[in-house]
């Protein structure tokens, strides 16, 4: 399959999307990992449609990545989020290679071959996210570093077998420095069995605890200065990470959407006798819900192929990109907020679709960029820094 020839059916199935959307109530209810989903994704090539043909990969870009995305999580929510930390890094090679940079070549060609990215990057309290770190990076003469601290909101934490993750070198004669590498498994990393939450149960985001785990050499990609930089490997993380998030969210907005439309039809009125889909109020919530998640669609499907293209926005892409995955999330939830509505009562139980949508859209409120980091990054783009 080439992006020219791009069918997102080809890849994800109604038939396999079905299965996966059966198999989303049981990890929910027994807070598991979908082992399953992840053997169906790896036997379509799934976790190396970002790498290129000429790698053994599908060679689709980021806007493609998007389409597949949104329709994976109108099955399994989870089990997109999940996958989406390994498609960021696999995105992220994309961005580098497409600009002339193979610094993540190793991660491309380990997708193929069926290794799992995760990724490391969130700290407890840490708000500076991509631009500082409370993990201690420690150079070792061959150029390995070893990583020790904590971790969380680790993604596929039962399977990873590369750990993508960031750390502050506060000893080399450069120092401070940034340092951004990979660790495999090993005994220097412990997984807690912690993830116990109200919602995308399956994708077991445990906490990491890394006590000199050691990154070789040859999988130190960036020492860079803390602080936001221009470097292109934190404009492809930030990139990739805020549109593949989005849209996770925006296929959960699609598939409450669609169970609304359908308990509208199939419920009635004792009142007047006909369906629900004929009461204006109702009718009326509906186009509301539609015309919210028909503007995520257009954006995201251009923020994307921009990337893909490499369009230049400037200064002005942090905003969009921010701006965009705040968006998705809010609409997401507004939507699964007014397709309960629609559904009734029914939707309360935790045996209803519905119920666990609802659950699942709150976890979009904690990923970077958050309410308050969107807006201040927009304002600023709009009005300047505050003045000190």
């Amino acid at each position: 399959m080439t992006a020219a020839s791009f069918d997102p059916t080809a890849l994800l199935p109604d038939e396999l999307l079905e299965r996966f959307r059966e198999r989303a109530v049981v990890h929910d209810r027994e807070n598991t990992f979908p082992d399953d989903d992840l053997a169906d994704l790896i036997a379509v090539g799934y976790t190396a449609i970002l790498v290129p043909r000429e790698l053994g990969g599908a060679g689709l870009g980021l806007a493609e990545a998007s389409v597949l995305q949104q329709r994976l999580a109108g099955s399994a929510p989870a089990t997109a989020l999940a996958i989406n930390m390994h498609l960021v890094w696999t995105g992220v090679a994309k961005v580098l290679s497409d600009r002339g940079d193979d610094a993540l070549r190793f991660v491309q060609e380990g997708a193929v071959s069926g290794e799992i990215f995760a990724f490391g990057i969130s700290e407890a309290g840490n708000d500076l996210v991509l631009f500082g770190s409370d993990t201690d990076a420690a150079p070792a003469a061959d150029g390995s570093y070893a990583f020790t601290g904590t971790k969380i909101f680790t993604s596929l934490a039962p399977v990873w077998s590369q750990l993508g993750l960031h750390g502050l070198d506060t000893t080399s004669p450069d120092a401070p420095k940034l340092v951004f590498g990979f660790v495999p498994r090993s005994d220097a990393v412990t997984t807690r069995d912690d993830w116990d939450t109200l919602g995308m149960r399956a994708t077991q985001s445990r906490t990491t605890v890394l006590d000199g785990a050691v990154a070789p050499a040859d999988r130190i990609v960036r020492r860079l200065d803390p602080g936001p930089n221009p470097d292109p490997l934190v404009f492809g993380i930030f990139s990739v990470f805020e549109l593949l998030l989005a849209s996770v969210y925006t296929g959960i907005a699609r598939r409450a959407l669609d169970l609304a439309v359908d308990a509208a039809r199939s419920r009635t009125s004792k009142r007047t006798g006909a369906a629900l889909s004929q009461d204006p109020d109702i009718r009326w919530r509906v186009a509301e819900m539609a015309l919210a998640y028909d503007a995520i669609v257009p954006q995201l499907a251009s923020l994307t192929r921009d990337v893909d293209d490499r369009v230049d926005h400037g200064p002005r892409w942090f905003s969009l990109l921010s701006g965009v995955k705040h968006r998705a999330v809010a609409t997401a939830k507004r939507v699964v907020d007014d397709a309960i509505l629609v559904s009734g009562g029914s939707s309360y139980f935790s045996r209803n679709e519905l119920s666990r949508l609802y659950r699942d859209v709150l976890a979009g409120l904690f990923h970077p960029s958050d309410p308050e980091s969107a807006h201040a990054t927009v304002a600023t783009a709009w009005l300047g820094p505050i003045e000190s």
